[in-house]
């Protein structure tokens, strides 16, 4: 019963979010376990680019350390924000949202050739919150019941978040940079004078995960009311 009520939960996160998530997880289990190790799985350019283990341009997104602390933090805002914007602005536009992995993943993957980085799944995390907060400015945020601020600031409490544990901000720093290039090219260009969609899903990608009809039924999880967790509870503005 307790497997057919989690199956059934577990089906009911979209795909994007679903399978990231579910590869985070596996991956982390694998290294518990012990069957592979994060020397397998670090972003290295000359073992990409000269021994051709080309891997390691995918696992470097999977892999936020041992269980802990700071593999559930991520993984809670990982799921949480990764729904909420597959649900939310991305709601009927899986093949949107994939091409957003993509291009997301092709900048801190260039970026990544510079900075001293070999895991890049928490600032790829810091991108999703970024492009949430920004697509939803009006919402208010409370941050562990110790601060209340609507939600473009969150990725910056993150960074301060992140400062305070004593972790380098470069990660963060990566992840807003990457999230404000995509916000910029995709919301803020096309609508000024002289602008245009520079970005544009690959025919391919629709053709794989759009589906030609949506279902009106269909009730997702409400971008405006985050809810579940202190750390990162928002509501509008006025409600």
């Amino acid at each position: 019963m307790a497997y057919q009520t989690f199956r059934q939960e577990y089906l009911q996160v979209p795909p994007v979010t679903r399978a990231y998530t579910t590869a985070c997880v596996l991956t982390t289990a694998a290294v518990q376990l012990e069957l592979i190790t994060p020397f397998q799985l670090y972003f290295n350019p000359e073992l990409i680019f000269k021994h051709f283990q080309v891997w390691r341009l995918i696992t470097n997104y999977l892999f936020f350390g041992p269980v802990g602390f700071n593999f559930l933090f991520n993984m809670i805002f990982l799921y949480r924000y990764c729904r909420m914007l597959e649900e939310g602005s991305f709601r009927g536009r899986t093949a949107d949202f994939v091409f957003m992995f993509l291009f997301g993943g092709f900048l801190m993957t260039l970026f990544g050739l510079f900075v001293n980085l070999v895991f890049l799944g928490q600032a790829f995390t810091i991108m999703l919150v970024y492009v949430w907060s920004r697509r939803n400015p009006y919402v208010r945020m409370n941050f562990f019941g110790l601060l209340i601020f609507q939600a473009p600031f969150l990725p910056w409490v993150l960074m301060g978040f992140s400062l305070l544990l004593g972790n380098s901000i470069i990660v963060d720093l990566l992840g807003i940079a990457v999230g404000h290039i995509y916000f910029f090219l995709e919301d803020v260009f096309p609508n000024q004078p002289g602008g245009g969609r520079l970005l544009r899903t690959p025919s391919v990608l629709k053709a794989i995960f759009d589906t030609p009809e949506d279902d009106p039924n269909y009730n997702p999880l409400p971008e405006e009311r985050p809810g579940g967790f202190a750390w990162g509870e928002g509501q509008r503005l006025g409600g």
